[in-house]
């Protein structure tokens, strides 16, 4: 069954979160992504919050963000995965505001974008590519030992604003369905 935008098959089991949730081309893409970091990259399924939405406020305006993984270890967001079909360097530049507004008070370091057979890993402080295709994805012992050197101090205020705003328009867009199915309207997590 398809509503225009969405072609769902029924239902999957999520690999991390062992919830249901509906089964389409993109969702078969995102699992397959989160299986990949805990078999090939050695995560955790505890290290992987998926589906992370966080609500953005700029200017009068309202709108939420959704962000496919945040990988989190000890306690600390130090990578954010987002994935959308087609070209990366289109994918880029949300998901490196991503990285910079999903704490005020912290900048993810590294932000990665996926269109589930290809990825470029971005250093979020420069917004910089600095390694290509999923292999080059940090595994979990490489991104601890990065950890340490990360400057993961906030933005500026100003530079907060911004990246709000660019989050807002792309993500404003990606998300205006207007359907009214429960599972196409994300939740808190």
């Amino acid at each position: 069954m398809g509503d225009g935008h969405h072609y769902v098959y029924g239902t999957l089991q999520d690999f991390v979160t062992g919830d249901r949730i509906p089964d389409t081309d993109d969702e078969r893409l995102r699992q397959k992504l989160a299986r990949f970091l805990v078999e090939r990259k050695g995560y955790t399924k505890e290290d992987l919050h998926v589906r992370v939405r966080h609500d953005i406020s700029c200017a009068d305006h309202s709108a939420y963000s959704i962000t496919d993984i945040v990988v989190v270890v000890g306690g600390k967001a130090l990578m954010v995965l987002r994935y959308g079909p087609g070209s990366l360097v289109t994918r880029e530049r949300p998901a490196l505001a991503a990285a910079r507004t999903l704490q005020a008070d912290f900048c993810v370091p590294l932000a990665v974008v996926t269109n589930g057979n290809d990825a470029e890993v971005l250093d979020v402080r420069t917004g910089r590519v600095i390694g290509y295709g999923l292999e080059n994805i940090p595994g979990r012992d490489a991104l601890v030992k990065q950890s340490v050197s990360f400057d993961s101090s906030p933005v500026s205020a100003r530079q907060l604003e911004a990246e709000k705003r660019i989050l807002m328009a792309y993500d404003g867009i990606e998300h205006s369905c207007s359907c009214t199915e429960d599972w196409c309207q994300p939740t808190k997590k």
